[in-house]
């Protein structure tokens, strides 16, 4: 059993005691608690959790994909990664190329009606068909926008050019390690309105000391019982690999939050999770022959020692 871990359970007890009902973006509705952290040292173990099973290749792949600064799900369908699908999917089956049948609020009601959830599975499997085999088609309806990926990897600058912060603040632990301004940002205001999601997880920054690095991001909003393991997760292996670049421990993963929630129809859920007890948690090995870090491929990154409780599944709110 891990601390690590607990913080996390005790974070989701904090919120089904203390949340304030809330009206949100997607109309489902949450409890919800302002300003909240966790704190997980890597020397225990490596944060995935263990109350249910996390799946570790779609975080491996998505990581993969925001530090190669690709925008586009091509890259995830070919590592059958879905959880980018429904803003693209979205945006094609609410566009005039759609002509198949009417997918109009098409995430709730393929849960409640059968014969929905078949017409939505169908136009789903054309699309990602489409994404993986039509250029046109994907690099129309595949991209989705200034996300993670273009906001870490190419920054656009207001007087022209680019910003890779990945490589820059890299380069900055490498060379100046005390240095205050090891930050990346991926909220930027004048990409806000085109993006598919604006970035939930805003801003992370690197501290070195003792020989280690750690890492604080910060969330402005977080669904607790889905998005927030892979949030842990993802940023416990960026503290990994970029530790690994600059020849340091990895050290602390702090997780600060903004809006932290639990979304109404995922309440049964996370109480049959909090109902179980923690496993040892696993561990992170890393190709040490990988010196590029947008150079890391699926087969570089091995988790090692993970048993845990069987997946809760849950809808997503899109």
């Amino acid at each position: 059993m891990s601390e690590n871990e607990q913080g996390y359970l005790d974070l989701a007890q904090d919120i089904l005691d203390n949340g304030a009902v809330k009206n949100d973006r997607t109309g489902t509705g949450t409890k919800s608690v302002f300003g909240r952290q966790l704190r997980f040292n890597m020397s225990e173990g490596f944060p995935l959790l263990t109350t249910k099973r996390v799946p570790f290749g779609l975080i491996k792949s998505e990581l993969l994909w925001f530090l190669k600064g690709d925008t586009n799900i091509r890259f995830l369908l070919e590592h059958k990664n879905h959880i980018w699908d429904e803003w693209a999917f979205k945006n094609w089956v609410t566009s005039s190329d759609y002509d198949g049948p009417d997918m109009t609020d098409f995430g709730r009601r393929s849960l409640i009606d059968e014969d929905f959830k078949s017409q939505y599975d169908e136009q789903h499997a054309i699309f990602v068909e489409r994404i993986l085999n039509d250029d046109v088609f994907a690099e129309k309806y595949g991209e989705l926008g200034d996300v993670y990926g273009a906001q870490w990897r190419h920054w656009r600058r207001v007087q022209g050019g680019f910003i890779d912060q990945i490589h820059d603040v890299i380069e900055q632990i490498k060379h100046n390690p005390d240095s205050r301004r090891l930050i990346v940002s991926a909220w930027n205001p004048e990409d806000v309105p085109t993006q598919a999601l604006p970035p939930c997880h805003t801003l992370f920054q690197f501290y070195v000391a003792d020989g280690k690095l750690s890492l604080q991001l910060y969330q402005r909003s977080a669904d607790v019982f889905l998005g927030v393991p892979f949030n842990i997760a993802s940023y416990a292996l960026l503290l990994h690999m970029v530790a690994a670049q600059t020849g340091l421990e990895p050290g602390e993963f702090v997780h600060t939050f903004g809006d932290t929630h639990i979304y109404s129809n995922h309440i049964e859920q996370i109480q049959k999770q909090l109902q179980r007890d923690m496993k040892a948690l696993p561990t992170i090995t890393l190709n040490p022959d990988v010196n590029d870090i947008a150079e890391y491929t699926m087969s570089d990154i091995k988790l090692n020692g993970y048993e845990p409780h069987p997946s809760i599944k849950a809808p997503v709110a899109v």
